[in-house]
């Protein structure tokens, strides 16, 4: 029970990834506060309840600010406070660029990016003033939710993988600025066999499935818990049980002259991108 007396936030925590990390917290010993649209919490908060856990559903969109406000008071109103955010909440709009329409694009954007962002943003200034009261760093976790898309570029996706790039980037400079408060910010790039990938993924074998989101979700509880105390502004790959620390971006060559780049390019491998592809070899 290592989340014993702490208090989450599980954004699309009716189904998929956000249900199974739900389940997994409220196993270690947290309180939840749920958030899907309405009526999608409601099967998960009864699962919930059955395991000896408390639970409080708010709906709503994660893009809005009315919605992150009402979580954060929701934790402190029912539970007493807020330890653990856990964004996941999410949408898809998948089309090629030239096809993709501004609403789509700004959905995508919202629900993902400024949902992670309202959330945070309400979460870290709780933190930091309970931290300056107390005059010690509170404990605080947030896990958020990038993806592989991001790494790759994935092509149909690019309002999902700018939203995830900017993701990443919103975790890093979290843990950068708000770790003297005891916040410990981390992303995740999950493989898992949902509702939302059941088109990339397709159905789940007979037996043990290595892309099921419990195996996800077992490593956020670990980044949630005691022991994620040392880890943070970091980046991860997860599924199946296998947890990969990605790299930051390095510089590859320095030019001092615009001469040297055109030569330079010349015999490089010009399927050669920023796009990590290494991922897929996991």
């Amino acid at each position: 029970m290592d989340l014993a007396g702490k208090v989450a936030i599980v954004t699309g925590a009716g189904a998929g990834l956000g249900r199974a990390e739900a389940l997994e917290l409220a196993r270690a010993g947290a309180s939840l506060v749920l958030n899907d649209l309405p009526g999608s919490a409601d099967a998960a908060a009864a699962e919930i309840e059955e395991l000896g856990a408390k639970c409080v559903v708010v709906e709503g969109d994660v893009g809005e600010r009315s919605t992150a406000d009402s979580l954060v008071s929701a934790a402190i109103e029912h539970f007493g406070g807020l330890h653990v955010l856990v964004n996941n909440a999410g949408v898809l709009r998948d089309r090629m660029l030239f096809n993709m329409t501004d609403e789509e694009w700004d959905l995508v954007i919202k629900v993902h990016l400024r949902g992670h962002f309202l959330l945070s943003r309400n979460a870290v200034s709780l933190w930091k003033q309970q931290s300056k009261s107390a005059g010690e760093p509170v404990y605080a976790r947030i896990v958020n939710t990038s993806s592989e898309a991001f790494l790759l570029g994935s092509e149909g996706q690019a309002n999902y993988a700018a939203a995830k790039a900017g993701i990443a980037a919103l975790t890093v400079a979290t843990a950068r600025g708000t770790s003297r408060y005891g916040v410990r910010a981390n992303a995740i790039c999950p493989r898992a066999r949902t509702g939302m990938t059941a088109h990339v993924f397709g159905d789940a074998p007979e037996g043990d499935d290595s892309l099921a989101p419990e195996h996800v979700a077992k490593f956020v509880k670990h980044l949630a818990g005691p022991r994620g105390d040392k880890i943070n502004g970091q980046v991860f790959v997860v599924h199946g049980g296998m947890v990969a620390l990605m790299a930051p971006p390095t510089v590859e060559q320095k030019f001092d002259a615009l001469e040297d780049i055109d030569g330079y390019f010349a015999d490089r491998d010009p399927q050669k991108t920023f796009a990590c592809t290494e991922t897929m070899a996991l």
